[in-house]
Protein backbone atom coordinates (compact mmCIF):
# COMPACT_ATOMS: atom_id res chain seq x y z
CA UNK A 1 0.00 0.00 0.00
CA UNK A 2 1.20 3.71 -1.25
CA UNK A 3 0.69 7.01 0.73
CA UNK A 4 -0.98 8.89 -1.78
CA UNK A 5 -0.96 13.41 -1.48
CA UNK A 6 -4.23 14.18 -0.90
CA UNK A 7 -4.18 18.13 0.24
CA UNK A 8 -0.93 20.95 0.96
CA UNK A 9 -2.37 22.58 3.86
CA UNK A 10 -1.09 25.58 5.14
CA UNK A 11 -2.20 27.25 8.05
CA UNK A 12 -2.75 30.81 8.10
CA UNK A 13 -4.35 33.78 9.79
CA UNK A 14 -6.11 35.33 6.71
CA UNK A 15 -7.35 32.43 4.42
CA UNK A 16 -8.78 34.78 1.95
CA UNK A 17 -5.46 36.35 1.55
CA UNK A 18 -3.84 33.51 1.66
CA UNK A 19 -5.80 31.19 -0.66
CA UNK A 20 -5.79 34.21 -3.25
CA UNK A 21 -2.05 34.21 -3.24
CA UNK A 22 -1.87 30.70 -4.23
CA UNK A 23 -4.99 30.75 -6.59
CA UNK A 24 -3.17 33.11 -8.50
CA UNK A 25 0.31 31.35 -8.08
CA UNK A 26 -1.10 28.01 -9.07
CA UNK A 27 -3.52 29.41 -11.57
CA UNK A 28 -6.45 27.06 -10.24
CA UNK A 29 -9.34 28.87 -8.59
CA UNK A 30 -10.45 28.35 -5.23
CA UNK A 31 -13.17 26.08 -4.97
CA UNK A 32 -15.11 26.51 -1.74
CA UNK A 33 -13.82 29.30 0.78
CA UNK A 34 -15.45 30.52 4.21
CA UNK A 35 -13.15 32.28 7.50
CA UNK A 36 -12.14 29.05 8.67
CA UNK A 37 -11.50 27.34 5.71
CA UNK A 38 -10.69 26.91 1.78
CA UNK A 39 -9.49 24.84 -0.91
CA UNK A 40 -8.19 24.72 -4.18
CA UNK A 41 -9.28 21.13 -5.33
CA UNK A 42 -6.89 18.91 -7.12
CA UNK A 43 -9.18 18.08 -9.71
CA UNK A 44 -8.85 15.76 -12.96
CA UNK A 45 -5.23 16.44 -13.31
CA UNK A 46 -4.21 14.13 -10.75
CA UNK A 47 -2.74 17.22 -9.19
CA UNK A 48 -2.66 17.63 -5.58
CA UNK A 49 -5.31 20.17 -3.64
CA UNK A 50 -4.52 22.76 -1.44
CA UNK A 51 -6.19 23.08 1.84
CA UNK A 52 -5.98 26.28 3.93
CA UNK A 53 -7.05 26.52 7.39
CA UNK A 54 -7.24 29.44 9.81
CA UNK A 55 -5.38 29.24 12.62
CA UNK A 56 -4.65 31.97 15.74
CA UNK A 57 -1.28 31.74 15.49
CA UNK A 58 1.38 33.13 13.49
CA UNK A 59 4.23 31.70 11.91
CA UNK A 60 7.51 32.15 13.80
CA UNK A 61 10.40 30.75 12.07
CA UNK A 62 11.53 28.49 9.36
CA UNK A 63 9.37 25.83 7.60
CA UNK A 64 10.43 22.59 8.22
CA UNK A 65 8.71 21.22 5.28
CA UNK A 66 8.17 22.91 2.11
CA UNK A 67 7.36 22.73 -1.42
CA UNK A 68 9.75 23.07 -4.88
CA UNK A 69 8.28 24.38 -7.88
CA UNK A 70 9.80 23.53 -11.40
CA UNK A 71 9.82 26.10 -14.12
CA UNK A 72 11.86 26.15 -17.45
CA UNK A 73 12.36 30.14 -16.48
CA UNK A 74 13.23 30.75 -13.32
CA UNK A 75 13.12 34.53 -13.30
CA UNK A 76 10.32 35.27 -15.12
CA UNK A 77 8.73 33.08 -12.54
CA UNK A 78 9.95 34.41 -9.77
CA UNK A 79 8.73 38.37 -11.37
CA UNK A 80 5.02 36.87 -11.26
CA UNK A 81 5.57 35.50 -7.80
CA UNK A 82 6.57 38.33 -6.47
CA UNK A 83 3.88 40.62 -8.49
CA UNK A 84 1.58 38.88 -6.70
CA UNK A 85 3.08 39.53 -2.95
CA UNK A 86 5.59 36.74 -2.52
CA UNK A 87 8.71 38.09 -0.75
CA UNK A 88 11.87 37.03 -2.08
CA UNK A 89 14.47 35.25 0.47
CA UNK A 90 17.81 34.49 -1.69
CA UNK A 91 19.17 32.88 -4.70
CA UNK A 92 21.02 29.92 -4.43
CA UNK A 93 23.42 27.61 -6.66
CA UNK A 94 24.35 24.41 -4.76
CA UNK A 95 24.51 20.98 -5.53
CA UNK A 96 23.77 21.25 -9.09
CA UNK A 97 20.66 23.06 -8.60
CA UNK A 98 19.53 26.97 -9.44
CA UNK A 99 16.85 28.21 -7.41
CA UNK A 100 14.83 31.41 -5.37
CA UNK A 101 13.42 30.84 -1.95
CA UNK A 102 10.31 32.98 -1.78
CA UNK A 103 7.73 33.80 1.43
CA UNK A 104 4.02 33.60 0.48
CA UNK A 105 1.79 36.73 1.45
CA UNK A 106 1.82 35.16 5.15
CA UNK A 107 5.48 34.30 5.70
CA UNK A 108 5.59 30.45 4.27
CA UNK A 109 8.25 29.83 2.58
CA UNK A 110 8.51 27.78 -0.92
CA UNK A 111 11.42 27.44 -3.69
CA UNK A 112 11.22 27.94 -7.46
CA UNK A 113 13.88 25.70 -9.24
CA UNK A 114 15.04 26.04 -12.97
CA UNK A 115 14.93 23.04 -15.11
CA UNK A 116 17.21 21.76 -17.06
Amino acid sequence: MALTPIHITVDCNDVATVAGFWSAALQRPVDSQSEEVAEIPGGETGSTGWLFIRVPEGKTAKNRLHIDFGTADREAEVARLLALGARRIGDYDEWGAVWTTLADVEGNEFCVVQRS
